[in-house]
């Protein structure tokens, strides 16, 4: 069945032998999932995960308070919640963050009944270019979202700066960037509050959870009130999430790419709603589903726990990958990433450009079984995002847009060996004409 199984990018591309047996022990346990009633019980089946995943947080990150949820949409949504409180933001407020992102950070803006802004990225290091965040700073604006995107954090003195000579709150969007560094501190812990991502396909992975990070007390005061208020995800989302994972490693990867019927199982599990999708209808115009904002539960802050616990095994093999990309690729037309002397990348991805980037994705998945990562194709991602229905016209950012039309994404998760990344330069280098 290996022969099926392809390399790829995503679909929960972080899991080992450990979580799966996390997920199988958990999935015949439900009493386990969001508040179980034993205080004795150990930290992984007794409910105390979700504390011990908050203060290793707070621990690693060096911040004062951190608040988990079941997403970094949750998380991001919480924080703009207890900016409202805490910092009087009102309705129709300015929430300026960059385009070449997903529809996961505007839509939280618009749920919070904000209005978002959107700031051209640089192409150099895909991140917010503070010359374009100048320009459209008005009286209405009150925040700015920093996001280190595909892990390299973005120039932080440079935004803290522009934000502090506008009294501009700052956030970061750390959803792709745990572990990465600017001038030695962790990401994360430069601003005013954070938010990171334990999606399928971050950093580390619960299939969905996330965590706001604070150092200011009033803050933190109304993220615990989120939280409570927020309340726990029902039974069968926490089910859907649990059962990813398996059905991802004993059926989906294995049949992938056998008469496209692994592909066509995942499309029916999620058409059926036994597994959920990453990104919904409704966040695609904008709305909101009813499962965010939630509160993270208990089984999936047992995943995300295991994972975090591997974090530097993940990241050393994430850099021990990009290495062998920078070495292969340096003398081909690919642009590789840039690297910068007061930043340390986690790379999430590898990512490179090229002016036939969508060509070489398409090739490699129907010649060898190679699922390159896309992120993103349009300005804000996924395609199909009615982006006027977020905000975006067409023009407001256009290297935002030509990078969405020249950038693909190497995998370099743990699950990508020195054989996989041999086969993908190999090919890459084929097509470098």
């Amino acid at each position: 069945m290996s022969y099926f199984r392809p390399i790829s990018i995503s679909l929960s591309p972080n899991v080992e032998k450990d979580d799966l047996h996390l997920a199988l022990n958990l999935i015949i346990r439900p009493w386990l999932w969001k508040n179980p009633p034993s205080r004795k019980a150990s930290a992984r089946q007794g409910g105390k995960a979700i504390s011990e995943l908050e203060d290793e947080f707070k621990k690693y990150l060096e911040v004062k308070y951190a608040f988990s949820f079941n997403s970094g949409r949750s998380s991001f949504f919480a924080i703009l919640k207890a900016l409202s409180e805490v910092e009087g933001l009102k309705s129709g407020g300015e929430v300026l963050l960059q385009a070449f992102t997903c529809n996961a950070v505007p839509n939280p803006v618009l749920w919070a009944g904000l209005k978002p802004v959107y700031v051209d990225c640089r192409k150099d290091d895909f991140n917010m270019d503070a010359e374009d965040l100048k320009s459209k700073i008005t009286t209405m604006s009150r925040v700015v979202v920093v996001q280190h995107t595909f892990g390299l954090p973005a120039n932080m003195d440079e935004i803290r700066s522009i934000c502090g000579v506008n009294n501009l709150i700052l956030i970061e969007d750390c959803a792709h960037s745990l572990g990465a560094e600017y001038n030695g501190i962790k990401v994360g812990s430069h601003s005013k509050a954070s938010f990171f991502s334990f999606s399928r396909d971050k950093i580390i992975s619960s299939v969905y959870g996330g965590i706001a990070v604070t150092n200011d007390d009033k803050v933190a005061e109304s993220l615990q009130q989120a939280q409570a208020e927020f309340e726990m995800p029902s039974s069968f989302w926490i089910f859907q999430q649990l059962l990813h994972p398996i059905l991802l490693h004993y059926i989906i990867l294995p049949i992938y790419n056998f008469l496209d019927l692994g592909k066509i199982f995942l499309v029916l599990s999620q058409w059926f709603h036994i597994l959920s999708k990453a990104v919904s209808w409704q966040e695609k115009r904008g709305e909101r589903p009813d499962y965010f904002p939630k509160a993270l539960p208990n089984a999936l802050a047992v995943l995300a726990l295991n994972q975090f616990n591997k974090l530097e095994k993940f990241n050393a093999h994430r850099q021990k990958i990009a290495n062998y990309y920078f070495e292969e690729l340096k003398d081909t037309k690919f642009r590789l990433p840039q690297k910068f002397s007061d930043r340390k990348n986690v790379f999430l991805r590898f990512t490179a450009n090229h002016p036939k980037a969508q060509e070489i994705i398409y090739e490699a998945w129907h010649d060898q079984n190679i699922l390159l990562g896309d992120w993103y194709t349009t300005p804000i991602a996924p395609f199909d995002t009615k982006i006027e229905e977020i905000g975006y016209k067409l023009g407001m950012c256009p290297i935002a847009e030509r990078l969405s039309k020249e950038t693909l994404n190497l995998p370099t998760h743990i699950n990508i060996s020195q054989k996989d990344a041999s086969r993908i330069v190999d090919f890459l280098k084929r097509l470098d004409i």
